[in-house]
């Protein structure tokens, strides 16, 4: 086999070569990858997780579920913060958590992705390259993130065990459909064999469709309802619960398969209580030069409503918002929901360093049709956000009571992880 990478840098190169956002549709390409490396039926058990919100928080509470049960557990989620080495991520039982798989255990495998594929997709390359290295790591099962839709999703090449349904709402509308029930058609298309569906309480057009799809294949579908209120979990905010309840119902059916007892319940204490996602309504505490900061991911309506359902359950009115989106993405109602539950505390939009991303002027403005006019747009360039951040540690009403939101996107709190990657973990130090 001709080594066509040496290092991970190597690696790194050929993904900035093929883009982080180039799609294909089509799952030829990754059907032909897996058979060629005899993983279309991986020798691990394979949960899928689909939906529009909540599916990150959701694979990382089954992932902890399985850990504390003694399982050895691959987590592939998306999108990355800072490096693609946080979207694979492997743990076994004498850890708490799943851990990046080490930058230099990928070389091997990804020579051999490329000696049979070289024409996959960023997302194509990266899945596929995490199928083989939680085969080599000898895990037991593996929670995959679904990216985008269901149909084309290059998660669904591969046979699943069970499919996991988080609350499916409008996004990605000019890709997979401009209305729910197409963007609904399009993830309940992943349903593919007998595999048992495990789903959330959803909109009335999104459960015809998964209904109409396991019903064509068999399928069974359990209803899954939130984590019980006297069960503690590690992610905040009442809408994990919904997530937490998926998680453990999907737990449920994979735990006999995986031969271990789905009724143990410290074990499932342990597991919702060591679950841990960046950015998914996350505090960190201020220090000489971040004011105190509560970071999440919500970048749609459906997302943001849960968002300020949270910050009312816990009394929170943020002292300021950084805002900012992608322009794909359906983020004007989400920007002036959170304006409006701002008050008159200012906001600070600015411009991802993204060719997706929506103007800060045009977030401004939009947020500024309703008053009081407090929102700003920040000029664009790569200080913007260190802008944002300094002009919301020196508003006097800061404290630890009342911290900076920074919402809208991802790849917003990609920006603020690359500056301070120690967040990436529980806190700041």
């Amino acid at each position: 086999m001709n080594t066509t990478f040496s290092t991970h840098a190597d690696i790194q190169r050929h993904l900035d070569g093929l883009g982080l956002f180039h799609m294909d549709m089509g799952l030829g390409r990754m059907r032909r990858a897996l058979a060629a490396l005899n993983l279309a039926r991986p020798p691990f058990v394979v949960a899928q997780v689909l939906g529009t919100n909540g599916k990150g928080s959701t694979s990382a509470f089954l992932a902890s579920l399985a850990l504390a049960h003694g399982c050895r557990v691959g987590l592939y989620t998306s999108p990355h913060f800072i490096s693609p080495t946080e979207r694979i991520r492997i743990g076994g039982p004498e850890q708490p958590a799943c851990a990046p798989w080490p930058a230099e255990s990928w070389v091997e495998p990804a020579n051999q992705v490329m000696a049979v594929a070289p024409e996959l997709t960023y997302f194509e390359f990266l899945t596929v390259l995490a199928l083989l290295g939680f085969a080599r790591e000898g895990v037991e099962l593996a929670v995959l993130e679904a990216g985008l839709g269901g149909r084309h999703d290059a998660t669904t090449a591969v046979a699943a065990d069970l499919l996991c349904y988080a609350p499916i709402a409008l996004d990605h509308k000019d890709i997979i459909g401009p209305t729910l029930a197409d963007i609904a058609a399009d993830k309940a298309a992943a349903i593919r064999s007998a595999a048992p569906v495990c789903s959330v309480a959803q909109f009335p057009e999104a459960a015809k469709a998964l209904e109409n799809a396991a019903r064509t294949h068999k399928a069974p579908i359990f209803r899954a309802s939130p984590a019980p209120a006297g069960l503690r979990l590690a992610l905040n905010g009442p809408h994990q619960r919904t997530n937490a309840g998926l998680a453990l119902a999907a737990w449920q059916q994979l735990a006999p398969m995986l031969h271990k007892n789905a009724e143990d319940a410290p074990a499932q204490e342990r597991g919702l209580m060591q679950a841990f996602m960046p950015g998914r309504l996350q505090r960190l505490v201020g220090t000489e030069s971040l004011p105190p900061l509560l970071l999440d991911g919500a970048h749609n309506p459906h997302g943001m409503a849960a968002l300020i359902k949270a910050l009312r359950a816990e009394g929170i009115k943020p002292a300021a918002a950084i805002f900012s989106c992608l322009a794909d993405k359906d983020w004007l109602p989400a920007a002036q929901m959170l304006k409006h539950y701002l008050g008159e505390a200012p906001m600070f939009a600015i411009t991802l360093d993204n060719h997706r991303a929506a103007a800060a002027d045009d977030i401004a403005a939009a947020c500024n049709s309703l008053p009081p006019a407090s929102a700003q747009a920040l000029p664009q360039g790569p200080q913007a956000l260190a802008q944002a951040l300094e002009l919301a540690r020196a508003l006097p009403t800061v404290s630890e009571a009342r911290p900076v939101l920074m919402s809208g996107s991802l790849y917003l709190l990609s920006e603020f992880f690359t500056l301070y990657p120690q967040g990436l973990t529980h806190g700041l130090t």
